[in-house]
């Protein structure tokens, strides 16, 4: 975690543990900030956590079994394997344990856990696994803090948000949840309390509405990141659009799942790309124009394009249509558009 982001959830521990307690905030006082302490300053603080100034943060070691992930955390456990945390594991056996504790929050009415871990998640997989592979005395290491729900989100966020095994359509998703659980819907407070652009956040949220089936033609839902995403999700706002991006989606997907099977390299993620926001013009084409026909079958009216700035009309003499017929197959075409989102004349 970068120096920056060390020092903002250090700071936002301390805010929270002290607002839950009613006393003053911990002084936090990570490693690389310790180091930097002279012995005065050192005693002095001791002296303050003795009087009772600063209120000292529980530490414990766990049995991971214990402990549960929250499910407000951006990062998907079931994505968590041997061999995306092999540097965490080979680092735990190397000093002989975790030395960074995770943290985590006190639970009720779980007869299975005690605990949530509200950052720390990878931790928890590594101590877990070296628990059930040779090495059962380790224990799961963690800060016990006293936290809401909102709290506990800012703490994850800001722990993941330089990861990066943490996709940005799962931690665009887990912003979407967040606004709205969390902060009743409004993008600048949000974006406020976490220190982030509001823009930015916007941006985030409209990617998180991309469902599964288009994330599926994607060789890996990392591969799909924000500024990629982001035109692809405004592209889904067009339901005609959004049906032909669909279907070229599950198609892909299955290319990619062949691909998986016979062991060959996933397609790229921009021609996966590319295909997805070309398919809607590619629809439109195999379909053909919109065309109306008069009473005697012949053609009457057809529409080339159609597009937000409007429609182009094309009408066909010799139709042998009287106005009124003709004005009946303009208002038809003007709904069927309208009605497809492309447009909107009124």
């Amino acid at each position: 975690m970068a120096r920056k982001q060390s020092d903002y959830l250090a700071g936002l521990l301390a805010e929270e543990t002290s607002a839950a307690s009613g006393e003053p905030p911990v002084a936090a006082s990570p490693p690389e900030r310790t180091r930097g302490l002279t012995l005065l300053a050192r005693e002095t603080a001791l002296a303050r956590v003795a009087s009772g100034e600063i209120r000292q943060v529980t530490q414990l070691a766990l049995d991971p079994r214990k402990v549960r992930v929250w499910a407000g955390n951006a990062r998907a456990y079931s994505r968590l394997s041997e061999a995306n945390t092999r540097d965490l594991i080979d680092s735990m056996i190397a000093e002989g344990g975790q030395k960074v504790p995770a943290v985590v929050r006190r639970i009720e009415g779980d007869p299975e856990h005690d605990y949530e871990v509200i950052a720390g998640t990878r931790r928890h997989f590594a101590i877990s696994w070296l628990r059930a592979n040779s090495y059962p005395d380790m224990l799961f290491i963690a800060q016990v803090h006293a936290l809401d729900d909102e709290a506990a989100f800012r703490i994850a966020d800001i722990e993941n948000r330089a990861r990066r095994d943490v996709s940005d359509i799962e931690r665009a998703r887990n912003y979407a949840a967040a606004l709205k659980g969390f902060y009743g819907g409004h993008l600048t407070r949000m974006a406020e309390r976490l220190n982030i652009s509001k823009g930015w956040l916007s941006k985030m949220v409209k990617v998180a509405g991309i469902p599964d089936g288009i994330v599926a033609a994607f060789g890996s839902p990392d591969e799909l990141q924000l500024k990629p995403a982001y035109p692809l999700a405004q592209a889904l706002d067009d339901k005609a659009a959004a049906k032909a991006i669909v279907a070229k989606a599950r198609q892909l997907a299955a290319e990619q799942e062949t691909l998986r099977r016979d062991g060959r390299p996933p397609l790229p993620s921009s021609d996966v790309l590319r295909a997805l926001l070309a398919a809607p013009n590619a629809a439109a084409e195999k379909a053909g124009p919109y065309a109306e026909h008069s009473r005697y079958g012949r053609p009457l009216l057809t529409v080339p394009t159609a597009n937000r700035h409007g429609l182009t009309l094309k009408i066909h003499a010799g139709s042998g249509a009287d106005v009124d017929e003709l004005i009946d197959a303009v208002r038809r075409a003007i709904e069927h558009f309208e009605s497809t989102g492309k447009v909107a004349l009124r």
